[in-house]
């Protein structure tokens, strides 16, 4: 934790002189050199990478197979991934999510933005949302994950091209 110096400044400074310049901040952090002196792990360890850069590799490897089957129709598509959804139901009891929603409950955890135009008259591409902390809450790690970030992308993709989740699974004719 660090403190920042207080921002109030005494006009005038001590008994009517010239104002004092501002101090300098103590140093609260590595006294006495016991301070850390390397990153506890090196970058090669797995450890090292945080949750959300282990979901995006999810995330990109649960695409993959669908993107090697459809890469043609899905070119202009583009996966997001944001910690948490945005557009929760006030009554979770009588909830009901558009097509472009994919939720547990009342819980939503991908959303797919189609192409349209910005604020600036710019086109825009169509894109996929996924909520990354609903679905590490549904599923363990691994394999579990992966299959229904799998799941959920093929949901989203089948919306998008508007055809049925088999086909999407089976591949293009």
């Amino acid at each position: 934790m660090r403190i920042e110096p207080s921002r109030r400044r005494v006009v005038g400074g001590h008994r009517g002189g010239p104002p004092r310049p501002p101090r300098r901040p103590a140093r609260l952090r590595d006294r006495r050199g016991r301070g850390l002196r390397a990153p506890l792990l090196p970058p090669s360890v797995p450890a090292w990478n945080s949750r959300s850069d282990e979901f995006d590799a999810v995330a990109l490897e649960a695409f993959a197979e669908i993107d090697a089957s459809w890469h043609d129709q899905i070119s202009e598509l583009d996966i997001a991934v944001d910690e948490i959804p945005r557009l929760l139901p006030r009554d979770p009891e009588t909830v009901q999510w558009p097509d472009e929603v994919t939720a547990d409950g009342a819980v939503p955890l991908a959303r797919l933005i189609p192409a349209g135009i910005d604020v600036h008259g710019l086109p825009t591409r169509a894109q996929i949302i996924l909520f990354r902390r609903p679905l590490e809450s549904r599923a363990k790690k691994g394999t579990e994950l992966l299959e229904l970030v799998h799941e959920v992308l093929v949901q989203q993709v089948a919306t998008h091209l508007g055809v049925d989740e088999d086909v999407i699974d089976r591949g293009p004719e």
